[in-house]
């Protein structure tokens, strides 16, 4: 019924109004929904088109409007060249607690698993307080690796930590 599909320029607009929509719940995206432009939109898909991967999932009630969409792109510089970071994922605050986090997450790693052996890693930062969002990345195989303490403004301006973890791709080719 969900299935994903690599994100195009078409996407735009939908993409546009997706992280809107997530920007705006409490635990959405470390984004407000007044930082949420076009501009910003259209900078992270450009960047994953040119060195990353970008999946979206579209409401099978209406193809034009997304319900999930999650990027992540490769660091510049060479030695980072076995990384994917920048990880980012939305779910429409309607289709939430219905799988399509976990759908789209698994899509993206079995695509890294299937056709990207240049990938060793896959790293994202989760807010200490998005227990539900952690516990989901543990499930499908991301492994904590650190706290940094005090990096984000949380509820009710309280500073918490931001979470570091990484997922490591089984089917990975060893440098040569």
């Amino acid at each position: 019924m969900f299935n994903a599909r690599p994100a195009t320029t078409a996407d735009l607009e939908a993409i546009y109004q997706l992280y809107k929509s997530v920007a705006a719940q409490p635990i959405g995206i470390a984004r407000s929904p007044e930082e949420v432009t076009k501009e910003y939109v259209q900078c992270f898909m450009s960047e994953a088109n040119a060195a990353g991967i970008e999946l979206v999932i579209e409401n099978p009630d209406d193809p034009l409007e997304l319900i999930a969409e999650i990027h992540c792109t490769r660091p510049a510089p060479k030695i980072f060249s076995q990384v994917l970071n920048e990880l980012t994922i939305a779910v429409h605050p309607g289709f939430q607690g219905r799988g399509l986090g976990k759908k789209i997450f698994m899509s993206l790693l079995d695509f890294i698993t299937t056709n990207r052996p240049d990938i060793l890693r896959v790293e994202l930062f989760v807010q200490e307080s998005n227990e539900r969002a952690i516990a989901l990345y543990k499930k499908i195989g991301f492994v904590p690796e650190g706290r940094f303490e005090k990096r984000i403004v949380g509820k009710h301006q309280q500073l918490e930590a931001d979470i570091p973890m990484a997922w490591i791709n089984p089917a990975h080719c060893a440098i040569k």
